[in-house]
């Protein structure tokens, strides 16, 4: 287990962008007119991060992060077009 200060310059821009992310996808989600749907979002999007957060190799975070960003970006389409 390593403690958070023992982070590397990159390691720590790294989960600077997987924060900055889960925040952007969790206010995503707040747009998410159903209730129900809401809660599944949130409870998907932290169970996905749960599920990574020990994650060391440089190019599977890299991917992730690719990933999520995709998704946010799907989400929010989804909502553009549910609101026009």
């Amino acid at each position: 287990c390593t403690s958070r200060t023992s982070l590397s310059p990159s390691q720590f821009l790294r989960r600077q962008q997987v924060l900055q992310l889960y925040r952007k996808i969790l206010r995503a989600i707040r747009e998410v007119p159903a209730e129900q749907d809401r809660r599944y979002l949130k409870d998907w999007a932290r169970e996905e991060f749960r599920r990574n957060k020990d994650a060391t190799e440089e190019d599977a975070i890299r991917m992730m992060i690719t990933q999520g960003n995709m998704q946010l970006q799907e989400l929010q389409r989804t909502l553009k077009l549910a609101k026009s």
